[in-house]
């Protein structure tokens, strides 16, 4: 599933090109990528057409593109703010196309676009899982009355995001209250780093990177965690988020790509996840991998021990 890096290249791809871009036409061609959406694809289609992008904006794993209450026809279209939220998935892709290009393979929905300045583009939703999915939702405030995400200035997200957590990257996330979170969880530590309520955009990959930079066994209980390991860890979640950002996230097959479909090349960076069997770069003994969560975790079983437990 696309984590935190991956759906920033495709909103930082994707914002200069739909700000301010009005939709023209929309072609929801399969429902199955509207399951969060209330109404079916007449409804969603309805309720696009004639109507502007006014941002690409992220919280965690989940991006939306807020839009103008009114249409080109200067009717209202609804009381409240509200956006296209995007959720990827296991393998959803947002791709820029030509005007009128050719259907996408797995191709599920297509918003055809205008820019003053780009002219006449096509924004394509392909996925060939179908887990992902569109929805127009409305934008309710944030908690904090902080910015909601990566992308706007506005202390509004969609409401189907307003559980989520900020992510580490995020300006308005508490190292604080994160730390302080920790220590009241009995749970394992990577289940606790995929938790999105608490710390959003961290997946497997990331996860298991960040545990081996910091050098805790993913097992281990938060709650015993000292505070230094834990702003130690927090420290190394920012580390691999930007580094996987700088190198346009992680593909490992076809799946993932940025808006122009080009794979991102952290993979070659990794150094715990998906590395079974190799060494260890720090102390030369095997990477092993152990079930997690019907997922996998992969650590250095050398360099992360289990502390033994607290009396």
């Amino acid at each position: 599933m696309p984590e935190l890096p991956e759906v920033e290249v495709v909103r930082a791809g994707l914002s200069p090109a739909v700000t301010g871009a009005r939709i023209v036409a929309v072609d929801a061609r399969d429902p199955r990528a509207l399951t969060r959406h209330t109404g079916g694809p007449l409804d969603f289609e309805a309720r696009l057409r004639g109507r502007s992008i006014t941002g690409a904006a992220r919280r965690g794993k989940f991006l939306w593109l807020p839009l103008d209450a009114d249409s080109t026809d200067g009717e209202n279209l609804s009381d409240v703010p509200e956006a296209i939220l995007v959720h990827l998935g296991m393998s959803g892709q947002m791709l820029l196309r030509a005007d009128g290009a050719s259907i996408e393979r797995h191709e599920r929905i297509r918003l055809s676009i205008e820019h003053a300045d780009h002219g006449p583009l096509d924004v394509v939703f392909a996925d060939q899982r179908t887990f992902g999915s569109l929805a127009i939702d409305p934008l309710v405030p944030t908690a904090d009355g902080e910015a909601a995400g990566w992308g706007t200035p506005d202390p509004l997200l969609p409401s189907q995001v307003s559980h989520i957590g900020r992510d580490p990257l995020d300006p308005a996330f508490r190292d604080r209250a994160f730390v302080q979170a920790l220590s009241r969880k009995d749970s394992a530590i990577k289940r606790v780093l995929l938790d999105q309520t608490l710390a959003s955009g961290i997946g497997n990959i990331y996860a298991d990177e960040a545990l081996w930079a910091a050098r805790i066994h993913p097992e281990t209980p938060a709650r015993t965690l000292s505070s230094r390991a834990a702003r130690r860890l927090l420290t190394e979640v920012r580390a691999v988020l930007n580094r996987a950002l700088a190198e346009g996230g992680t593909s490992f097959d076809a799946q993932y790509v940025n808006v122009n479909g080009q794979a991102g090349y952290f993979a070659h960076s990794l150094r715990a996840y998906g590395r079974t069997g190799q060494p260890c770069e720090r102390c030369g003994r095997p990477i092993v991998r152990a079930s997690f969560m019907n997922r996998s975790s992969h650590f250095c079983p050398r360099c992360q021990r289990v502390p033994p437990p607290r009396p």
